[in-house]
């Protein structure tokens, strides 16, 4: 009791010390709660937002929950948004031009005579009232499209112990479809231990991506697959019936695979060597590459000293004919009257090479030989 006493005569001194016409203090909470209610007169924004579901083809009105009845006033703006775009259907008072024969505005609502799949995506509806208030509502539309017939990916063969994907795919449904796996005609369920048939498997299904992962394939995953899409729009469609035969690594296979394979490379090694021994390797005499050789200096005036063609070391090479300087020696200098055997390489026999060794009065007497 004399603290309330005490309270009321220090609220009597602060008004005595208040100077005329200075408001009093309010207390800090509730001028708190008075400048919200001043943020909130000043404008809100107030959102709601909806599904909706039509068949494709048919009309459908599209209600605009921001509009209030009595704002005569009011400004109204209608947008669509489908990923990342933003189009505008309804702006200063009038539709824009991709629906303007396709649309019915009013206060309430927008009414399209037929929709399509295109027209599935988010409609915005803002209302600015008073110049400051701002209300804002929103509706998804889903535009019903039945699925078509997927695609299945299955593999031919797998290998037991290794991992193998299936997938099923549909773009057509709206809204995007489900999928079922079915093995030699029976549904495998999503968890393989909820049935005795597929107990044994070991895999994965995702109804949503329809992709059936195997891991790891057993010898009881061969069979018959194929894959079903629906989304409640119209009838389900099947796929394709694709085979999955699941069989064992061919150990003897791959070893004999190995065997054949060193087999070529070692004959490839025996004739390459063979080829070097023989001198089939060697390189091509400069005559057939079209370089003129060098020939070879004639022999100093009065030299007996008889000189050999020349001559490549491969097996048979002969003298180029044409060539001047190569093989014996006459008249007008060295020439090439014939093609001439290589010496070293005839087998192991004996060639004999016989040589001018001095002209006399144009003519040619033969006065030595040689044996190589």
């Amino acid at each position: 009791m004399a603290g309330a006493e005490r309270d009321r005569d220090r609220d009597r001194d602060r008004d005595r010390d208040r100077e005329p016409g200075q408001p009093r203090a309010q207390p800090p909470l509730l001028l708190l709660l008075l400048l919200l209610g001043g943020l909130a007169a000043l404008g809100t924004a107030q959102v709601t937002s909806e599904d909706q579901e039509v068949p494709e083809h048919k009309p459908v009105s599209l209600r605009c929950a921001a509009f209030r009845s009595g704002s005569s006033s009011a400004r109204i703006e209608w947008k669509f948004q489908r990923g990342s775009s933003l189009v505008l259907i309804y702006y200063g008072g009038e539709l824009t031009e991709p629906y303007r024969d396709r649309v019915q505005f009013s206060p309430t609502s927008i009414r399209f005579q037929s929709v399509t799949r295109e027209d599935s995506g988010k409609y915005i509806c803002e209302v600015v009232a008073d110049g400051s208030h701002i209300a804002k509502s929103e509706v998804n539309l889903i535009v019903q499209v039945p699925p078509g017939k997927p695609l299945a990916h299955v593999p031919s063969s797998a290998t037991v112990g290794a991992r193998a994907v299936l997938r099923c795919s549909e773009a057509q449904g709206s809204p995007p479809p489900t999928f079922r796996w079915y093995k030699d005609g029976t549904e495998l369920p999503t968890d393989p231990r909820a049935s005795p048939a597929f107990r044994n498997s070991s895999y994965s299904l995702d109804p949503r991506s329809g992709e059936l992962v195997f891991d790891p394939v057993g010898g009881w995953d061969t069979g018959d697959y194929h894959c079903e899409a629906s989304n409640n729009v119209g009838s389900p469609q099947k796929s394709d019936v694709f085979r999955m035969e699941a069989s064992e690594v061919n150990v003897g296979g791959v070893v004999a695979a190995v065997v054949l394979l060193l087999l070529v490379l070692a004959l490839a090694a025996f004739g390459l060597w063979f080829a070097h021994r023989r001198g089939y390797c060697g390189s091509e005499p400069l005559g057939e590459l079209g370089v003129t050789p060098e020939p070879p200096p004639p022999p100093p005036p009065g030299d007996p000293t008889p000189v050999p063609p020349p001559c490549h070391p491969r097996a048979t090479p002969l003298c180029p004919s044409g060539v001047p300087g190569w093989g014996q020696r006459g008249q007008g200098g060295w020439h090439c009257p014939k093609r001439v055997p290589c010496p070293h390489s005839a087998g192991g026999k004996k060639v004999i090479y016989s040589q001018p060794s001095r002209r006399s009065e144009g003519e040619f007497k033969q006065t030595s030989s040689f044996l190589v």
